[in-house]
């Protein structure tokens, strides 16, 4: 069996007033999956420009490895502004590196060796890089040991119920917060029912192994056919929560992974998702207490 672990789909910088940080979900994913000892991989890709080397330059000073192309598109940004109350407003810059991900014979033979592979819904909003991360989920091995990770990141207008739809099918686990599961909720046109209700209407209805429903300071759950675990949130000081959604998927998928039980998977996870709260930043040094968990 193939243990690599790929997080797959934007990498760009979070341009704030303070200066630029490093952004994108699959990297965060990928770099937490490796601190947990397992073999992973970022798939995106960036400009052939200033803002794409230093990436690279990040990605290898972190020691996490990638197969990132690069291609004559600006490489991706998202400008962060503030409005009057402290409230941040996001642009992401559209017609950028990560819109335009090539389907490569290199990436056909990462996707045959891929045991777990993460993506999301804003890496989908061109027809360049949906139709690439479709191939390489069709190319990918299927089997009961073969995770399929949907962590649907609704961001701006940058999906529609076709996309959705189409990952949700392709998925064998969904990630969704609880914001998301409203608006999902309307486009599919079952509004009135509570949380739980419409989380065993998606296991139901697209085969799902899991649903990771998170939920902020309120816990989270995982549901599996016939069964539902939840986890408390822990009270920490925050100091910022970028981040803390990938280190959750990360913690949980490379548990799992590990043969670990899901009770104790979704535990590590809520504890990991809570220590990089209380960090700066997406990608903190998780301490060993996590990475070496003895339940």
């Amino acid at each position: 069996m193939n243990n690599i672990v790929v997080g797959m789909g934007e990498a760009l910088w979070d341009v704030l007033p303070e200066g630029k940080k490093l952004g994108g979900a699959p990297a965060n994913f990928a770099y937490h999956v490796s601190q947990f000892g397992l073999d992973s991989r970022v798939v995106s890709t960036v400009g052939n420009d200033k803002l794409g080397a230093e990436i690279l330059e990040n990605f290898r000073k972190k020691g996490l490895n990638g197969l990132v192309e690069t291609v004559p598109y600006p490489t991706g940004t998202v400008q962060v502004t503030l409005d009057a109350e402290g409230v941040p407003c996001y642009d992401i810059k559209e017609g950028v590196a990560w819109d335009n991900m090539p389907y490569t014979p290199s990436l056909d033979d990462l996707a045959r060796k891929t045991r777990a592979v993460c993506f999301g819904s804003l890496a989908q909003r061109s027809i360049v890089s949906r139709e690439t991360i479709n191939r390489f989920l069709d190319v990918m091995p299927d089997g009961d040991g073969q995770l399929k990770i949907f962590d649907i990141n609704l961001r701006q207008n940058f999906y529609t119920k076709e996309v959705l739809c189409q990952s949700m099918n392709k998925c064998n686990i969904l990630k969704i917060n609880d914001e998301e599961l409203v608006t999902v909720s309307r486009l599919f046109g079952y509004p009135g029912i509570d949380l739980q209700d419409k989380c065993w209407i998606l296991i139901g209805k697209y085969n799902l192994k899991m649903l990771i429903l998170t939920c902020g300071v309120n816990g989270s759950y995982v549901f599996t056919p016939g069964h539902v675990y939840f986890q408390e949130t822990p009270k920490v000081e925050v100091a910022d929560t970028v981040g803390a959604g990938d280190s959750f998927t990360a913690a949980f998928v490379s548990s799992v992974l590990r043969g670990m039980p899901i009770a104790d998977a979704h535990r590590l996870a809520v504890y990991t998702s809570a220590y990089v709260c209380t960090q700066n930043g997406a990608m903190p040094l998780l301490p060993r207490e996590l990475t070496e968990w003895k339940d």
